[in-house]
């Protein structure tokens, strides 16, 4: 099995293919969670929603493929604060970084799951964006939260930082410094 990723901006079959699929990653974030209404009932629409990640310099909307097929997406946003207040720096020594990237959005269409394609992927992000990650999941949302504990204590080999704030697990690491 050939897992790789690309960026969806160059083609328009990317974009589209994402579009044909947002709606089942809503779907399955709704569950047990109770924080994803319909996106018009809060003045978005999915078009709007789509076109800011391609829009916007910050974020890297990436399709994910199994040998040439797309099988799911990411998106990775460049930038942010961290995971609460950042801790007293010693004397002399630098403060704590800042998050580079984090991982907004993740999906692997359900006829993939369990076969490693998303556990590979997220490591040719990773690699692929070198810097201070966090990846954040909801509390409720057992399987993201088992999903990303596994894929972070593999990949870093157990050098990352785990909190759960306001109902949310939080995960940062530093990748490419393994």
């Amino acid at each position: 099995m050939t897992v790789s990723v690309r960026d969806a901006r160059n083609t328009e079959s990317d974009r589209l293919w994402i579009q044909s699929v947002y709606r089942d990653y809503l779907d399955d974030l709704a569950p047990g969670t109770g924080t994803f209404p319909a996106l018009g009932e809060v003045g978005h629409r999915e078009p709007d929603q789509l076109l800011r990640w391609f829009g916007d310099p910050n974020s890297f909307p990436l399709v994910i493929l199994r040998s040439s097929q797309p099988v799911g997406f990411a998106l990775v946003v460049r930038g942010g604060t961290g995971i609460g207040p950042a801790p007293a720096a010693a004397p002399g020594s630098q403060p704590r970084p800042a998050i580079d990237y984090r991982m907004a959005e993740f999906f692997i269409a359900r006829a993939m799951r369990r076969l490693g394609i998303g556990a590979t992927a997220v490591r040719l992000i990773f690699s692929r964006f070198t810097g201070r990650w966090e990846i954040t999941e909801y509390l409720r949302n057992t399987s993201a939260v088992s999903f990303w504990r596994r894929v972070v204590a593999s990949y870093t080999r157990g050098n990352y930082l785990e909190r759960i704030v306001n109902g949310e697990v939080r995960q940062t690491f530093e990748s490419g410094a393994l």
